[in-house]
Formats: structure tokens, sequence, C-alpha cells
């Protein structure tokens, strides 16, 4: 199962490492400072962070990667909205009446001022 939190993914920096996938974008980071010899030389795909391919790779990477399609997905759905100044931005929500006037409060003064 893809969702699985539990299942182990193998490190694209170092092999023998296999980390959980709830653990593994902190990895990554970890993984990326404690070996920045191999982390140059590889190129993080646009649609995952999590993928990290040898740089010449990342061409052939992008057109076979599955994360591409939930991208496209995002981008064919945004283009089906009404543009920003057509849709209703404002809310229909109003503020209720309010009998508070703080100005004469202050004018009539309390008789016992604030203390902290």
């Amino acid at each position: 199962d893809v969702l699985d939190p539990e299942r182990l993914i193998q490190c694209p920096l170092v092999k023998h490492h296999r980390i959980r996938a709830r653990r593994f974008p902190y990895h990554l980071v970890k993984c990326k400072e404690s070996n920045p010899e191999i982390a140059k030389k590889l190129a993080t795909c646009p649609f995952n962070a999590r993928h990290l391919v040898p740089q010449a790779d990342l061409s052939d990477h992008i057109v076979k990667c599955n994360d591409k399609a939930f991208m496209e997905q995002d981008v064919v759905s945004r283009s089906r909205e009404p543009p920003q100044d057509q849709r209703n931005n404002g809310s229909t929500w109003q503020a209720p009446p309010c009998d508070e006037d703080w100005e004469t409060e202050l004018v009539e003064g309390s008789e016992s001022p604030f203390v902290w």
C-alpha cells in the first residue's frame, strides 16, 4: 500500500538506509546534510520533493513521474474555476450593530481607574 506510513523506503542517498515512510522527509534532510557530496549529484523532482534522482536522469524521471498526474489535475481544475475577479470574494456576513460607545464611556469616566 503506497499510503502506508509504516512501509520502508530506500534512501536515494545511501542505499543501505531503509526508512519508514512517515519519517522519510526528515531523513532526507538529515541525510543530505550528512552526505553533501552525494546530494550535489542528485536533483529534486519538481512534482515531489521526496524524489531525488541523478541529475542526468531528471528529465526522464519528469516524463515518468506518477505525481505529475496530480499536478496536472490541479492545473486543469484551477483552469475551470472562474477568474479571481469574477468570484464572490466578499462574505455576506455583516457585523451586528454595536451599542457600545467607548468615547462616551471615557468622557463619563469611571470612578476607579484600571490598575494592573
